[in-house]
């Protein structure tokens, strides 16, 4: 499977196969070029976990409330962390 293939992967899809890998290279039954490969395909698999988790995260809101716990809009997320 090519890097290609994985950017069709959903999050839980590629958590899952990043999650077998990680078993492989613990289990440590593999071959030293397989372990690399793995390993290769492992980094791959974590890249497209970290880009669909920032993409999700840029689609979050926060609910903006006053003093009373009224909503009065709403507010990026990453507008938040930078303050």
């Amino acid at each position: 499977m090519n890097e290609q293939d994985f950017s069709t992967f959903s999050f839980e899809q590629a958590m899952e196969e990043l999650e077998l890998v990680v078993r492989q290279l613990e289990a440590g039954k593999i071959k030293l070029d397989d372990a690399v490969n793995a390993y290769e395909k492992g980094v791959k698999l974590k890249q497209i976990c970290e880009e669909k988790l920032a993409q999700a995260k840029a689609k979050i809101d926060i609910l903006v409330l006053d003093k009373d716990n009224t909503p009065v809009g709403v507010e990026a997320f990453d507008d938040k962390l930078e303050n």
